[in-house]
């Protein structure tokens, strides 16, 4: 059975103008752990999609695919009425992600309708979850009500470091 690493880290990235950021050394060893490539180069590929609840992005290592179908499958079942009917949304929801790949240093392209669709412009804010990553805008995370203030204060932080106060 494969151990798979954990995503714990944080940090700010530089977004270009064709979408290119690098994922942040702590969380880009632990995806090339999970994901190593066949032919043992560094690198590998990362999946990008839009969050199923919150206005950020997910991304995670394909084989999260696995964990997350076995997730959907389990609460489709458990709400399933008695019909045979369920909510379709519980996997549409979870189902948009593109792979991309990234390369040693850990950059990659930033899939332009994610990157639309989570708002993130010149800057994104990546944090580590546990099972994925979130990459949020960082303006968008501090408005986002739900979030722990520990998560805003590291955004600001980061930001702040950049000479930019939000």
């Amino acid at each position: 059975m494969l151990i798979r690493g954990r995503y714990q880290g944080d940090g700010i990235g530089l977004v270009d103008d064709k979408g290119r950021v690098a994922i942040p050394s702590a969380l880009r060893t632990t995806l090339a752990a999970n994901a190593p490539k066949a032919d043992g180069k560094t690198g590998g590929t990362i999946i990008i999609g839009a969050h199923q609840k919150n206005r950020c992005l997910v991304a995670y290592d394909s084989g999260y695919l696995d964990i997350l179908a076995e997730r959907l499958d389990r609460r489709e079942a458990e709400n399933t009425s008695a019909d045979g009917e369920y909510d379709y949304n519980i996997k549409r929801r979870a189902a948009v992600g593109e792979a991309v790949p990234f390369d040693g240093s850990g950059r990659f392209i930033m899939p332009a309708f994610p990157r639309f669709y989570a708002g993130i412009g010149e800057h994104a804010f990546f944090y580590g979850v546990l099972d994925y990553i979130e990459i949020w805008d960082p303006t968008t995370l501090i408005a986002t009500e739900d979030m722990p203030v520990v998560v805003k204060e590291m955004a600001r932080f980061y930001m702040q470091s950049k000479g930019i106060a939000l």
